[in-house]
């Protein structure tokens, strides 16, 4: 349970002053408009190194408020925007409240559900590839993401978008089951097309570029950076070792959402 800091005697003033830092603090009447607007001075605050105790308060209590604002809100206007927070705000914006947050705290899995939004509309075209690859062997994780045997590179965005608004208009715990199904056939297909060109590469020494972009790149970790993501490395010419390794870090991304939908369900999280 995070202390309440925002006012009385002792309170930090830089968190009586946050209040009005995340515009979902405010009611949705009286012009409200961009749900989620950062006020600079906040962002500031965080960077130039706030108490961690702090931060954490500013951190659970921004994304607190903006999930609530919007929960209640029946202007699908404001669940589009928010939907699009990181394009609008910016990603290394959002960042600085939540990135630092753990997996285990609703701002930490927000963030999460932010970066795989991008990761989906970035990469929906090879996203689509390992789709079909793992899909056979995982039918209830797909029947749970919501995506058919064959998804294209729009079905694989709107299926990005639709698990984050779900996440806002819907059961929070089932939007997250839905990112952790997503993750995990993903998954399995990276690691059944890693097999593929570690035994084309043995019969005919060469590899297949169709995978280069979602090869390389995936949800990025809690602090932002990819320490727990994936290589970089052969963007153009992915191996399978470059694409077991990226399996492994998109496992853990995967427990990320399943144990936070379940500490959701127990009011924990």
């Amino acid at each position: 349970m995070f202390t309440d800091y925002s006012g009385g005697a002792g309170g930090s003033g830089s968190i009586r002053a946050a209040g009005s830092g995340f515009a979902a603090h405010r009611a949705l009447s009286g012009g409200f408009r961009r749900p989620a607007q950062l006020d600079p001075a906040l962002v500031e605050h965080i960077a130039d190194g706030v108490d961690p105790e702090v931060a954490a308060y500013i951190s659970r209590s921004t994304a607190e408020a903006l999930l609530d604002r919007v929960r209640h809100t029946q202007d699908a206007g404001v669940v589009e925007r928010t939907v699009k927070l990181v394009e609008t705000e910016g990603a290394d914006t959002v960042a600085q409240l939540w990135s630092s947050s753990p997996a285990d705290s609703l701002p930490g899995i927000l963030w999460r559900l932010y970066m795989l939004r991008t990761w989906m509309r970035k990469n929906g075209e090879t996203l689509s590839v390992f789709w079909r690859a793992g899909e056979p062997d995982a039918a209830a994780d797909s029947a749970v993401a919501g995506i058919n045997y064959a998804p294209d590179a729009d079905d694989i965005a709107s299926t990005a978008d639709s698990i984050l608004s779900g996440a806002f208009t819907g059961d929070f715990a089932v939007a997250l089951e839905r990112a952790a199904a997503f993750c995990s056939v993903v998954c399995k297909g990276m690691r059944i097309y890693a097999q593929k060109l570690k035994n084309k590469r043995n019969t005919s020494g060469t590899s297949n570029g169709n995978v280069s972009n979602a090869a390389t790149s995936t949800v990025s970790n809690s602090n932002g950076s990819n320490s727990n993501a994936v290589s970089s490395a052969a963007v153009n010419n992915p191996t399978a070792a470059h694409l077991a390794k990226n399996a492994k870090a998109l496992s853990v991304t995967t427990r990320d959402f399943t144990t936070a939908a379940a500490l959701w369900r127990e009011n924990r999280l």
